[in-house]
């Protein structure tokens, strides 16, 4: 346990970072989640408009300092990678 007023501020505001982060870590990977199931099942238009909102959270979560930059574009072209197969697999059939 903390000793001092500001080593108590501290911890609360480490835990509530912390509660912050989790949040949008869950978020973003639920949003993900939802995106790959809609490819897997092969709703390419609703994947296309699903693929705007997963950007903007993944880049909402490297703002607010959960994700890495370069773990966010990590992220973001390989889902563009998938969607954009998949789309080219849909319509070579």
């Amino acid at each position: 346990m903390p000793n001092t007023k500001s080593a108590l501020k501290r911890l609360r505001q480490s835990r509530e970072r912390r509660m912050r982060n989790r949040r949008f870590g869950s978020v973003t990977k639920t949003t993900m989640k939802k995106f790959l199931s809609l490819l897997e099942e092969g709703k390419m238009e609703e994947a296309r408009l699903h693929f705007s909102e997963v950007t903007k959270k993944v880049d909402m979560a490297a703002a607010k300092g959960v994700f890495h930059p370069n773990k966010a574009s990590r992220l973001k072209s390989r889902l563009a990678r998938r969607l954009n197969a998949r789309s080219e697999a849909v319509t070579s059939q």
